[in-house]
């Protein structure tokens, strides 16, 4: 799963992203507001970190952008502003939450968790696929009962999938979800991780299907 961290004070954005990446997200991060409009517009994320005193672009501009583009990724807002003003702004231009600094990480990863929760679930804490159940509150895998282990980029793959129900996955839509873009993303590298999901699956009611030139769909088996 892919947030976008676009924050300009280099200390408090290592600490932020390295948060992130610990809890096994992958982040993209982004210290202006013109090159955190042009991601925004071309790249799929699940969730955007927008610091409000940005430079070039403010982070209300590239929330007021990002909403007239019609995309409804959930957006928090981070701010030294007070000002029940500013947060009242932010949240008509359709922000989805509002953290004031100096705020605690974990306090941030938690408000993280709440709106990626509720944006991919509707509301749901679980999404299953026959035996498999993933956890949002979690973010773990349970496999018949049983806790699944998996490498941060196994999970991004084979979480990518659950989340999308029915729905075939591409190899360069995987590794978009998978690698950031500091990173040299390999969509060829995909064949590698669902080869290993598929043995730590082997054996459960539940596969990996490929759709040959067209990617890779989660489906149970036997009915589960």
């Amino acid at each position: 799963m892919r947030i976008l961290l676009v924050e300009d004070h280099p200390q408090l954005a290592d600490s932020v992203g390295q948060t992130l990446r610990q809890a096994g997200w992958t982040v993209d991060l982004l210290k202006d507001g013109i090159a955190a409009d042009l991601a925004l517009a071309s790249e799929d994320y699940a969730l955007a970190i927008l610091d409000v005193g940005l430079p070039r672009l403010d982070g209300f501009q590239v929330l007021s952008r990002l909403r007239e583009r019609g995309k409804t990724l959930p957006v928090l807002m981070l701010t030294a502003r007070g000002e029940v003003q500013d947060r009242v702004h932010g949240l008509n231009l359709g922000a989805d939450d509002y953290l004031a600094k100096p705020f605690e990480l974990s306090e941030l990863e938690a408000r993280v968790k709440a709106l990626l929760r509720r944006s991919l679930a509707g509301g749901e804490h679980q999404h299953r696929c026959g035996p498999l159940v993933f956890d949002l509150g979690t973010r773990r895998f349970i496999l018949d009962g049983a806790p699944l282990s998996l490498t941060s980029r196994e999970q991004a793959v084979l979480q990518a999938l659950i989340t999308r129900p029915g729905r075939v996955m591409s190899k360069d839509q995987l590794a978009a979800q998978v690698f950031g873009l500091d990173e040299e993303a390999s969509a060829d590298s995909m064949e590698i991780y669902v080869h290993r999901l598929r043995r730590k699956l082997d054996g459960a009611a539940i596969r990996i299907v490929t759709f040959r030139g067209l990617g890779y769909m989660l489906e149970p088996q036997d009915g589960g």
